[in-house]
């Protein structure tokens, strides 16, 4: 599986983050509390102040790719959730 086109259509170091935060929002009873419906917008604000972080600036292209790869992370949220249990069945 060739995936190159995610460093170059997302931020990779926040692609990761996102991804990070999204599956602790699901899984972290305290957050349980957080509606589905509020993961992508979160994950695009977050995208968004990440990409300026990671670029250290705020311009309008980091602040829309940032919030871009924000919210491709919610649509690679399955995958990562099949590498996740795949490891923890590996290890049993």
């Amino acid at each position: 599986m060739n995936l190159d086109f995610i460093s170059e259509l997302f931020i990779p170091i926040v692609l990761v983050a996102c991804l990070i935060v999204g599956y602790c929002i699901k899984h972290i009873p305290r957050l349980a509390k957080v509606s589905n419906d509020y993961i992508p917008a979160i994950l695009a604000i977050l995208g968004a102040i990440l990409a300026c972080v990671a670029n250290t600036s705020i311009t309008l292209e980091n602040i829309v790719y940032g919030a871009l790869t924000g919210l491709a992370s919610t649509g690679l949220h399955q995958a990562f959730k099949r590498i996740i249990e795949r490891v923890g069945q590996n290890n049993e």
